[in-house]
């Protein structure tokens, strides 16, 4: 169970379903989010992201019209982990926010090395969709 929960979010220059449909491409992985994994691949129907520490499986959310992209994280110990995230509206932009909850006997370090690699991801995320990167 969380312990605490923080919100990172990024404003990004571009509407929110051309974030939306490059986000929700797992495949689209590798490129915006590398401290994920480097390698995505889908298997009967299952998505897997290789990573330093083992095969992670991914389930995202179905494509829906509410632009949501919360998926779950199983680790190769068995262990899910819920990630929520979001493409919101913001006009003619759009702001992606992810919520990153702490674990049970995370220490502050890997708190905070947490949430600085979440937000390089969305950053990488903004730099890509805007046509940067």
């Amino acid at each position: 169970m969380a312990t605490e929960t923080r919100h990172l979010a990024v404003a990004i220059d571009k509407p929110a379903a051309d974030v939306y449909a490059y986000a929700s491409d797992p495949t689209n992985i590798p490129q915006w989010a590398p401290g994920l994994g480097t390698s995505v691949e889908q298997v009967d129907g299952v998505w897997y992201v290789d990573t330093p520490g083992g095969r992670l499986k991914l389930d995202y959310a179905p494509q829906n019209e509410y632009l949501v992209l919360d998926h779950t994280v199983t680790l190769p110990t068995g262990d899910s982990i819920y990630n929520p995230f979001r493409v919101l509206r913001d006009g003619d932009d759009s702001e992606v926010v992810f919520t990153l909850r702490r674990r049970t006997g995370m220490t502050d370090e890997e708190w905070a090395a947490d949430a600085e690699a979440v937000l390089a991801d969305l950053t990488s995320l903004k730099r890509i969709v805007e046509g940067e990167g």
